[in-house]
């Protein structure tokens, strides 16, 4: 009896290994397909354009909310054009004045036609973003990145803005990128 199950066992041991190893092997390497194997970047993998692009983003969206908070308080005035009150295209007329030392012209509708149009997944800070909002024909702010832009609202004076589909998203008209390359790497 001992040597008939030591026969059982012996054969089903070496059935099982028989089969069940090379199937595990298999399932586990034969099945999959070879990858390509994945490279992770780091910061100091990446090309120097996009590094130069995004310190200059970042430079430029910090100047632009230091500017927001000196102006932070002032409410909307239309034809405005000072601390008093100003409308959106005078702030953002100032704005550019003050921080980057470019006029541009006084009205949304001569702003618009300045720089170059630019598509919405592509706006950096410092591009002009313009809505055709119910209240009013046009209007405009300073995009500052994260889908935030800051401007000079009828209702809350000089603030910044979420793009979303809530309210703004749903008016975005175009965007303008009015800044130098040398300024936008």
């Amino acid at each position: 009896m001992k040597s008939a199950l030591k026969t059982f066992y012996g054969c089903i041991s070496i059935n099982f290994l028989g089969v069940f190893v090379p199937a595990a092997l298999f399932l586990m390497v034969g099945c999959t397909a070879p990858t390509k194997p994945v490279r992770m970047t780091t910061s100091k993998d990446q090309h120097p354009q996009v590094e130069k692009r995004r310190a200059a983003d970042s430079d430029i969206e910090k100047r632009l909310r230091q500017e927001y908070r000196r102006w932070l308080g002032t409410q909307h005035r239309l034809g405005g054009s000072g601390r008093g009150g100003i409308d959106c295209s005078g702030f953002v007329s100032a704005v550019y004045k003050d921080v980057f030392n470019i006029e541009l012209p006084r009205t949304t509708r001569s702003q618009v036609r300045q720089g170059r149009v630019i598509p919405f997944e592509n706006l950096r800070a410092g591009d002009l973003v313009f809505f055709k909002p119910p209240s009013y024909p046009r209007h405009v702010g300073i995009y500052l990145g994260g889908s935030e832009f800051v401007h000079a609202s009828k209702k809350n004076g000089v603030t910044v803005s979420k793009i979303d589909k809530v309210y703004w998203g749903k008016y975005y008209w175009t965007a303008r990128r009015v800044l130098p390359s040398s300024r936008h790497p």
